[in-house]
């Protein structure tokens, strides 16, 4: 049985590398040994080979405009911007050890809407009630940490509905993981679980439609001075299209409309997620060291010490988003040993993070 499952795997992981040698090629970006975007054809994009997305016309923009950005001081998304050619867009290519080590990554995500996740934790927030929810933007800092192989430590919003063991979930924001992006740097990433149990991170399996030419949906983020270090992101279903897109959001600039998560890859969150939330997580190494998470502080009294979250908004059943003092919250903090939660800190939202260890526990 054990050979049989490694060599699905195999096939599994031979295809998805495959997945795009058929396809012209008409410039490639390369961002490390690991990470190589290649511009294709936007209609011919590996994603639209879903079954679920057979017959799927391209939604080239959304019908709704984000709400802006309260954040003044956010920084570039992506530190270098790739710049596709007219009617291509940026596909990360789908080598055998990218595929391997994002997979192993996302065996190890459980139901998302429990803080019981072996090797994971987190300090956060979550809606509690008043669903369903048609989005959730959100401003946080970014930071540097010195992260190991085998470990991961990110920031994000995500929206999500589950059913017994069946979960669907979006998440985007930004992450460290040597293991995933072949290096240490921080990384903006999306992740998503759908019906009959798909999903993955970023491009690694059809999924999610790339429309914007210059920013992939995961990339390097922008170097900023000290405390001036942001990314502005939201996740918002498209009220007429029901496809569920993310955006870059700027302050004093367009937005980017990235792409989006067609409506046929779910079955719980087709009309809306019954849960919205942001905050930061970990997940520990195989040996059981846990990674620290923010910037790798508590919270001090110093917001601008600490990672933070300055604005949070929601989109409920009226397609409007709204503060956040509007709704409910319950805070996740599953290990106050190894990690903090802030709230209070002179219009911030909340402040969170720690240094990790080898005693936070599973």
């Amino acid at each position: 049985m054990g050979f049989l499952l490694k060599l699905v795997a195999f096939v599994v992981s031979f295809s998805l590398v495959q997945s795009t040698e058929s396809i012209e090629v008409l410039k490639s970006i390369k961002l490390n040994e690991k990470m190589i975007y290649d511009c294709l054809d936007i209609y011919k994009q590996p994603s639209l080979n879903h079954p679920s997305l057979q017959n799927h016309k391209i939604q080239m923009e959304p019908s709704f405009s984000t709400l802006k950005s309260t954040n003044q001081t956010e920084s570039k998304r992506n530190e270098n911007p790739i710049d596709c050619p007219n009617g291509t867009v940026p596909i990360l290519r789908n080598t055998k050890e990218y595929v391997e080590n994002a997979q192993y990554f996302t065996e190890k995500r459980f139901n998302p809407l429990t803080i019981e996740r072996h090797g994971e934790h987190m300090a956060g927030i979550r809606s509690e009630g008043q669903g369903p929810y048609h989005g959730v933007a959100a401003s946080m800092s970014v930071h540097d940490m010195i992260i190991n192989s085998g470990q991961s430590s990110y920031a994000n919003i995500y929206v999500t509905s589950g059913v017994n063991n069946t979960v669907n979930l979006i998440e985007t924001g930004w992450m460290i993981n040597p293991s995933i992006f072949g290096d240490g740097r921080t990384w903006s990433y999306g992740y998503w679980k759908g019906a009959k149990g798909g999903g993955c991170y970023n491009n690694i399996c059809h999924g999610f439609v790339q429309v914007s030419k210059t920013e992939p949906l995961s990339g390097p983020i922008a170097e900023a001075p000290p405390g001036k270090r942001y990314i502005s992101v939201s996740i918002q279903q498209d009220q007429i299209s029901r496809n569920w897109w993310v955006t870059d959001v700027k302050f004093n600039q367009p937005d980017i409309h990235i792409g989006y998560w067609a409506k046929e890859m779910f079955d719980l969150i087709s009309n809306g997620g019954d849960i919205v939330g942001v905050g930061g997580g970990v997940q520990a190494s195989p040996s059981g060291k846990s990674p620290p998470m923010g910037n790798g502080h508590f919270p001090t009294i110093h917001p601008i010490d600490s990672a933070r979250v300055p604005d949070m908004r929601i989109m409920d059943s009226s397609h409007t988003f709204k503060p956040q003092s509007k709704f409910k919250f319950e805070l996740l903090l599953d290990n106050d040993k190894c990690y903090g939660f802030g709230t209070d800190y002179r219009g911030f939202l909340f402040t969170y993070g720690g240094p990790g260890g080898d005693s936070c526990g599973i």
